[in-house]
């Protein structure tokens, strides 16, 4: 039995990067999953290959800017596995990159609209579950982003920066009540995202080789680590992947 074999949890953008090695890392350790993304169809591949695996996962089309969607999602999730335990927030996009004085209104509020009110709305549709049962476990994906500005991010990193305050006022509000909350940076992961940034040449993180990037491995292997009682005195707080400290109680190399 993997030591999350009691938890129900939803990832959304499991469709791929670190959402997908997540999903894959929680059902490794017995966790049942609702695997999001805008298209079901687009998890077919990570969701082959958890029940391949021995795994038990289905998955949602779900557009998190949308909070009906979301709303069904985890009604569906809850009618499928008849409770909930987790929510990893995981959904995000950078673009768009640029300047903010050519930016584009449009995109640059559905930024907004999947970063930050996507994480309202995953958090809004499973409180009041969380807080009915005395428990539950969000974790939201930020990013070094949302404490540091960067050339051509506005959107992302305001975005983020939101994030990190949704945390704070969700833990605020909820943390006493049996909710635990934690915000958590995984760094700088070899994802499409990625892909996109050095495409666009804007700042320095566009600069850096995609040799030099981490894998998805070890911030799926924190996620699932947060989704377990060893991780139950960081709740409350923004983690990030880059702290020794927390890097050793995970057993990731320092």
């Amino acid at each position: 039995m993997g030591k999350l074999s009691d938890q129900v949890i939803i990832v959304t953008g499991a469709s791929r990067g670190i959402g997908a090695a997540a999903a894959i890392e929680l059902a490794r350790n017995g966790a049942k999953l609702c695997l999001s993304s805008r298209s079901a169809a687009a998890c077919s591949s990570i969701l082959e290959q958890i029940k391949n695996e021995g795994g038990e996962a289905f998955a949602a089309s779900c557009d998190v800017s949308d909070y009906t969607a979301v709303d069904k999602m985890v009604a569906e999730t809850l009618d499928r596995y008849g409770r909930l335990d987790t929510l990893i927030n995981n959904a995000g996009i950078v673009d768009p990159i640029g300047a903010i004085a050519t930016s584009d209104p449009a995109a640059w509020s559905r930024n907004i609209s999947v970063n930050l009110v996507g994480v309202y709305h995953g958090t809004r549709a499973v409180l009041p579950h969380f807080v009915a049962q005395g428990s539950g476990i969000i974790i939201n994906i930020s990013s070094g982003a949302a404490h540091s500005p960067m050339e051509g991010w506005s959107a992302y990193c305001s975005g983020k920066a939101g994030v990190y305050m949704m945390t704070r006022a969700t833990a605020l509000e909820a943390g006493e009540r049996g909710v635990r909350v934690y915000g958590f940076a995984p760094g700088i992961v070899d994802t499409d995202m990625q892909a996109a940034i050095r495409a666009s040449g804007i700042n320095a993180v566009s600069q850096i080789p995609r040799e030099n990037l981490a894998a998805a491995v070890d911030p799926a292997k924190a996620i699932a680590w947060l989704c377990s009682a060893a991780a139950v005195d960081l709740a409350g707080q923004e983690l990030s992947i880059r702290d020794e400290n927390l890097r050793k109680r995970i057993g990731l190399p320092v």
